[in-house]
């Protein structure tokens, strides 16, 4: 069997940091997203694993190589525009050739894996398995109408939701799922919808299209709150330690992991937290639900449940940081001069609030 993570999307929820990086590269706990990705199929014995990618493919092949420091083969596939998922896995068919195989969408994340659902699909041989998550907000998804395990229908994005099971995104397909991408049409809004060509092998009526729902979390790291939920979740799974410098002024509280290299000076962090290898943090508080990447600097600043990229620095801010996405090679400072005034230097679609 064989693996397809989908990286080739554009991230525009994310913007401005994903105008300058691959959404699937933010970092959740110190570590891009998409190498949950890679680890979830390698755990359930899936090590080819293809690689869609797009305008950001350059940054993603290098983040990744070839896939053997994360355990794995990788092959990258070239998708000329972003055409929707059914477009992106169609193109795959070569590397998946008459092999079963399993999609990633690249930026979702599944606490638990997906060793065990993998192990049924083996197990049951359906032309088609699903993962469904309930979710408060279904309109925002692909939705599906299940009896039992077996799937009945699907529909993308509805007004009106049939339910509240939304596709999770992860997928299991025989090769009989190409010719049904082969007679669908692209959508309304142009591209084409891999619910559209499930659905039409379950019209077909023919095939086993089944669903499985998962009973851990699940996020879809599309916008701003579910990336800072889902580094909040993982922070939470922490295993403390300390491989950097710490003085004996600091205080450490709960689970925190500080990396090779790190400077903790005059401060307080409280875990869940980590420090990445090179970052000072310097007369300040990083409080819970905080990553902050390497080769950065925190002084005289508080922070929590944020995300940090690296080489950023902050410092002499005098009010507390929160809820907060900032990108690599940032400044966030005070400045002295007189009059008092607030500077801001922004990208499209940014987002400041101020006290």
């Amino acid at each position: 069997m064989k693996g397809l993570i989908l990286s080739g999307g554009r991230g525009t929820r994310l913007r401005p940091i994903t105008h300058t990086s691959a959404k699937q590269l933010l970092p959740v706990a110190n570590r891009p997203i998409l190498f949950y990705a890679v680890d979830a199929l390698r755990d359930a014995g899936i090590t080819e694993i293809g690689i869609i990618v797009g305008h950001t493919g350059d940054e993603i092949r290098e983040a990744v190589g070839d896939g053997s420091r994360l355990g794995v083969g990788v092959t990258y596939i070239e998708q000329e525009a972003p055409l929707g998922l059914a477009h992106a896995i169609g193109i795959a068919r070569d590397f998946t050739g008459d092999d079963r195989f399993v999609v990633y969408l690249g930026d979702n994340l599944i606490a638990d894996g997906i060793t065990r659902f993998v192990d049924d699909f083996r197990r049951t041989a359906p032309d088609v398995m699903i993962l469904l998550a309930r979710v408060p907000e279904p309109q925002r998804f692909g939705v599906a109408e299940v009896d039992g395990d077996r799937v009945v229908g699907l529909v993308e994005k509805p007004a009106v939701p049939p339910s509240d099971l939304a596709l999770v995104g992860v997928y299991m397909f025989s090769p009989s799922i190409f010719e049904a991408i082969d007679s669908i049409v692209p959508s309304a809004r142009g591209e084409l919808e891999i619910t559209d060509a499930i659905q039409r092998i379950i019209t077909d009526g023919s095939r086993n299209v089944t669903a499985q729902v998962i009973d851990g979390w699940w996020k879809d790291t599309g916008r701003l709150e579910d990336i800072l939920e889902a580094n909040r979740i993982m922070l939470d799974a922490l295993v403390p330690r300390i491989d950097g410098e710490v003085g004996e002024d600091v205080r450490i509280d709960g689970r925190v992991v500080v990396e090779s290299g790190a400077r903790l000076q005059s401060c307080v962090v409280r875990g869940p937290a980590i420090i990445g290898r090179g970052t000072l943090i310097s007369n300040a508080y990083v409080g819970p639900f905080t990553s902050i990447h390497e080769d950065c600097c925190v002084r005289n600043a508080e922070i929590e449940h944020s995300i940090v990229l690296e080489n950023t620095r902050i410092e002499d801010v005098h009010a507390k940081i929160e809820s907060s996405l900032i990108g690599k090679e940032c400044v966030v400072c005070t400045s002295p001069l007189r009059p008092r005034a607030i500077k801001l230097m922004l990208g499209d679609h940014s987002r400041v609030e101020l006290l």
